[in-house]
């Protein structure tokens, strides 16, 4: 591992109190980058810069909803009070509740969109606020979101987050075109069957409703039936590629959605 590669990046994860983003923003730290460890779980946040500290990392900890505005501008500000400036944005942050078509309400409809949908583009725009306050001399900056398989596709037992996740793709492509002029790129990744704690808690809410027929089946079927690799994967699989977009190597690309899938979805 490069441990310079990202070394001069001051970056805000949303949700990286566990899972991909814990992952992501202890990879992050290890090739030098200062990372502001955000989410609503600020225990969780807490342990997550306690393990990069003991690497010889640098880390703070905040609390953040990101469906408020005013605790996002907070976390920015956090950042750049604590390592001078915000060059990498990544709007991580992200929730599921799978239902069928037919018994989709309103309260899961709203909550699915709210945190994923307008919690980042309120992450894109504040952070965008404070990058064009730093100069385009400065930059260039990254702001990067996470998407998913169903940011291209979609199935009847998560059509909410399906939903959510196709709205990430227009704020990457919308949100690369507004700020290209300020020297921000706009880019994101796309994640398949990852095991995580919010894929664990998925495959029990799926046992629920009857899309399966015991816990670890969802997992198992998916990669034979779906993956080309024939295997899901882990958060280890996916922080080389967000490594890449946060670094310079990335420099010439924006607007994209990369997916990280095993081979579900092929472009």
């Amino acid at each position: 591992m490069d441990k310079t590669r990202l070394q001069g990046k001051n970056c805000l994860i949303t949700g990286a109190a566990r899972g991909i983003g814990a992952a992501v923003a202890e990879h992050y730290a290890a090739q030098g980058a200062k990372v502001c460890v955000a989410d609503i779980n600020i225990e969780g946040c807490q342990e997550v810069v306690s393990r990069i500290k003991e690497n010889g990392g640098e880390a703070i900890a905040v609390s953040l909803d990101v469906t408020s505005r005013e605790q996002m501008k907070a976390a920015v500000q956090a950042t750049v009070d604590a390592f001078g400036s915000l060059n990498v944005m990544l709007n991580n942050a992200g929730i599921n509740k799978p239902l069928m078509f037919l018994d989709i309400t309103e309260e899961n409809w709203r909550q699915i969109m709210d945190v994923n949908g307008w919690g980042c583009l309120v992450g894109m725009q504040e952070a965008a606020k404070q990058m064009i306050a730093q100069g385009k001399e400065n930059g260039p900056y990254k702001i990067i979101n996470v998407g998913s398989i169903l940011s291209r596709q979609a199935f009847d037992d998560v059509i909410p987050y399906s939903c959510s996740k196709h709205a990430v793709q227009a704020m990457i492509n919308g949100g690369a075109k507004a700020l290209v002029d300020h020297n921000i790129t706009v880019n994101g990744y796309g994640p398949g069957v990852v095991r995580t704690e919010l894929w664990e808690q998925l495959d029990k809410d799926l046992v629920a409703i009857g899309k399966f027929e015991k816990q670890g089946q969802s997992m198992d079927e998916l990669a034979e039936k779906m993956i080309l690799m024939k295997r899901y994967s882990y958060p280890e699989d996916i922080v080389g590629t967000a490594s890449f977009l946060a670094s310079s190597e990335s420099d010439y690309m924006t607007g994209q959605l990369l997916m990280i899938d095993g081979g579900i979805v092929l472009q």
